[in-house]
């Protein structure tokens, strides 16, 4: 396992000066044990835009359940894949399930049948940042290697991430809340 990230979070005092609230790791991180090593590092979470901004601040990563952000909201998180091989994950429909509901993929788009296991789709606008190692980010009928320093902007496609390497890939998830368009939406599998 890696190092967890180190999360600061700032706020104000009752004068209304800038403080550090928290210097810690993030204090939610969900796992499952079908996939050793996968790790999904809640860091924070809005529930609307414009988002507020108070002196203190409830931990928001404990309110929120689920992959995709809040409607109308955000969420970021650091994601570490454990390796795979040149295949897929060996997990049976019943432990993909779990594995996808285990990080709140247990909605309709999830698609434990595609070309992986853990192929699914949020319906967000997803950053997705490579921090360190190397991925394969595998779509209907394409897989695209992507590398630390790359970056994938992921517009509610199905796909699923496939680590071919010998090492974990750390990843740096910024996911927006969005909406399909209709003439889009008719044609997809939600």
């Amino acid at each position: 396992m890696m190092t967890p990230p180190r999360r600061v979070v700032t706020g104000h005092d009752s004068s209304g000066r800038a403080i550090v609230l928290s210097d810690a790791p993030p204090p939610r991180v969900l796992t499952n044990a079908a996939q050793p090593g996968l790790a999904f590092h809640e860091i924070w979470n809005t529930r609307t835009t414009p988002a507020p901004i108070s002196a203190q601040e409830d931990e928001p990563t404990w309110l929120h359940d689920g992959t995709a952000p809040p409607r109308n909201g955000t969420v970021i998180r650091i994601v570490d894949i454990p390796p795979e091989g040149d295949g897929a994950p060996d997990l049976d429909s019943d432990a993909a399930s779990a594995v996808l509901a285990s990080v709140g993929l247990d909605a309709p788009g999830a698609k434990p049948h595609g070309r992986h296991p853990l192929m699914h789709r949020t319906r967000s606008i997803d950053y997705g940042i490579v921090l360190e190692g190397e991925i394969v980010l595998m779509l209907d009928d394409d897989d695209v290697v992507l590398r630390a320093g790359d970056i994938v902007v992921q517009r509610g496609t199905i796909h699923a991430w496939n680590n071919r390497s010998d090492a974990i890939c750390r990843i740096a998830f910024i996911l927006v809340d969005g909406v399909f368009d209709p003439a889009l939406s008719s044609s997809l599998d939600l």
